[in-house]
């Protein structure tokens, strides 16, 4: 298994990674404020936990979506414990 990592940077908006918490991985409001809040404060934060391939598939998806919305947000994968 794999989980989707996002990392912090300093220029896109919380608000915009809620948005991408709750549309690419399904969390809830609270929740995605909280693994928004974990990437803030510690620099990254799992999304998800998922097979190699939906893995890639999610994490290529936040990439792009970021990009298209002239956002330099990053997420990649790894492997999970």
């Amino acid at each position: 298994m794999y989980k989707v990592v996002l990392h912090n940077d300093d220029f896109t908006p919380m608000e915009f990674v809620v948005k991408v918490l709750q549309t690419f991985f399904s969390l809830d409001s609270e929740t995605a404020v909280q693994v928004m809040l974990t990437v803030h404060s510690h620099g990254k934060a799992t999304c998800g936990v998922f097979t190699r391939d939906i893995a890639e598939t999610k994490s290529h998806q936040v990439n792009e979506y970021a990009r298209e919305c002239q956002h330099p947000l990053l997420s990649d994968i790894e492997a999970a414990d």
